[in-house]
């Protein structure tokens, strides 16, 4: 992902904001804002057709040196390759990064409801290990989250 890539990365955050199944964010951010809030190194672009059709990135989830090898996942897709292989695709590659740059956790929080995504994730060797309820308001209804991780082969 190149800061170039954004208006389509932004398109796409934007649809996925509007299912209400994907984030608590309510607007996405300008590119600043989300730039300094995911990692430089796990940024990626599916890109079917000549178009950007989903993106994935990492974010760390402290400033604690003890969680230097954490990081959150997401992963987006438009809502016209949905169901296509570009999510898993996505995701694959953002592991298989996440492991070059030692980190040991991954971890994405999930709505319940966001079925397709959790499947996903899982798929992908990722596991629930917690279900955080009511986590948070969305346009005013308490929602749970799923949490879920996936460990690094590494450390067995």
């Amino acid at each position: 992902m190149a800061p170039d890539d954004w208006p389509d990365v932004r398109r796409i955050y934007e649809e996925g904001i509007a299912t209400d199944l994907a984030t608590f964010e309510t607007a996405a951010k300008p590119w600043p804002d989300w730039d300094a809030s995911h990692l430089p190194a796990g940024r990626f672009v599916a890109v079917r057709d000549g178009r950007i059709a989903g993106w994935a990135a990492l974010s760390g989830v402290s400033d604690r040196c003890v969680y230097a090898g954490v990081a959150e996942v997401s992963v987006y897709v438009s809502a016209d390759a949905r169901g296509q292989g570009v999510g898993r695709g996505l995701l694959e590659v953002l592991v298989a990064a996440s492991e070059q740059q030692d980190l040991w956790t991954l971890q994405a929080g999930i709505f319940p409801e966001n079925k397709s995504s959790v499947a996903l994730h899982e798929r992908c060797g990722f596991r629930v290990v917690g279900r955080r309820e009511r986590l948070g308001k969305l346009k005013g209804v308490w929602r749970d989250v799923l949490l879920l991780e996936r460990r690094s082969e590494k450390i067995g």
